[in-house]
């Protein structure tokens, strides 16, 4: 109950986080939280309990790096430093944790999103000095070109993204041995100093912006990344080979291959629009490489929706939109997110047996918010989209 008390007494938000912060704080750990208790709030949300393993991929690992980079962002603006010593680096990850913990977060976050006290430090970016780091970039350009970012044009764009890979490649640069013979370029073998050091230009963008901004910035940029790729794993296709494979003579038989093969992937992770197309298109590509010719999709009635966690015992799964959202939360319905109910497109059937090699090419046309994005509350039009309401006995229904 001290959770839901929590939540439900809004405007002693602070007050509790604090409270939680004195008592578990390792006593080490010189992070600001103050300057992020609202996102920090957030992040527990998007990272409730019994959902944190079902919303990962999409809402709240993003969402809980995000909140790393903020808070180291935030805090070099007193350290002048853009990255965590060894020392201070997992003292520190527990700190965060304990308090998201006590606000409802799932206990083992930093499993489920794969962090560790080493994602706080520079790891293998020569720099983390601010006024280094200053010296070395064009600010003025980075700035400018991720202080606002359009989250639906950026992924192909790659304005923001563009910026942040120059000012990496820079400061990774500092090291010569790194630079190939025709000036600004990494070597392959060097690339991974070139990600690390992307984490220490975008703790220095969250010290330029305020939390919420930089978390609005950053959750766009993550977002690029979560829609390029099928999170879902892929079991053994054999027997839907076999019931549709050529010289089927069955539909009904292929059609109850296919919708037992597609129940299976119905009960891993909530998934986008845009993943789902993915999704099915690596999936389309896996059966023809197996025999399949014909369009099983269309022949089975299998849509983007099927590919998605399934809610409860309704027939249609969840797909949730493809831009950045948060998991909300009240004491008369709980925890809640979107899902776009009402996207019932038809699951796409390769023509090829090739995997596309750009998802900005993609001739399927999904809006990146469910119908009527205007609305301010997300209970309105209940015949174009819902907000789902979830209980944790729900969650263990889906997984049974």
């Amino acid at each position: 109950m001290a959770f839901l008390i929590l939540f439900e007494l809004s405007s002693l938000t602070t007050f509790f986080c604090l409270v939680i912060y004195l008592s578990s704080n390792s006593g080490v750990c010189m992070l600001n939280f103050s300057a992020a208790l609202s996102l920090m709030s957030v992040t527990a949300i998007d990272c409730w309990s019994a959902f944190a393993p079902f919303l990962a991929n999409v809402i709240c690992c993003p969402q809980l790096e995000a909140t790393l980079a903020i808070l180291i962002g935030q805090s070099s603006k007193e350290t002048n430093v853009l990255a965590l010593n060894g020392t201070l680096a997992k003292p520190c990850l527990s700190d965060i944790e304990q308090i998201l913990v006590g606000q409802g977060a799932n206990d083992s976050l930093a499993q489920i999103c794969s962090v560790h006290g080493s994602n706080l430090t520079q790891a293998s970016c020569p720099v983390k000095d601010v006024n280094e780091f200053e010296t070395i970039v064009d600010t003025s350009k980075l700035l400018a070109a991720c202080k606002e970012i359009d989250p639906v044009k950026e992924c192909c764009a790659q304005i923001c993204q563009g910026a942040i890979l120059e000012a990496a490649t820079r400061i990774a640069l500092k090291s010569s041995e790194l630079m190939s013979m025709d000036g600004l370029h990494i070597l392959p073998r060097h690339s991974t100093r070139v990600n690390d050091c992307k984490s220490i230009v975008l703790r220095w963008l969250a010290s330029k912006l305020d939390p919420s901004h930089a978390k609005k910035v950053l959750r766009g940029l993550s977002n690029c990344n979560v829609n390029k790729v099928c999170p879902l794993v892929f079991p053994d296709m054999r027997n839907v080979a076999t019931g549709c494979g050529d010289g089927m003579s069955n539909q009904t038989t292929c059609c109850r291959a296919m919708e037992s093969y597609v129940s299976h992937l119905q009960k891993q992770i909530f998934i986008t629009n845009l993943q789902a197309l993915d999704c099915a298109t690596s999936l389309g590509t896996k059966l023809r490489k197996s025999g399949i010719t014909k369009d099983v999709y269309s022949l089975c009635h299998i849509s983007l929706k099927d590919f998605s966690l399934q809610v409860g015992n309704q027939e249609a799964g969840c797909l949730l939109p493809s831009m950045p959202s948060d998991a909300t939360f009240d004491t008369s319905s709980g925890v809640s997110f979107l899902c776009d109910l009402n996207d019932n497109i038809p699951a796409p059937w390769p023509t090829t047996s090739k995997v596309p090699a750009s998802s900005c090419n993609k001739t399927v046309k999904i809006p990146a918010l469910p119908a009527v994005a205007s609305a301010q509350s997300g209970f309105h039009t209940d015949n174009v989209r819902h907000f789902l309401l979830f209980a944790s006995s729900m969650v263990l229904i889906m997984v049974v």
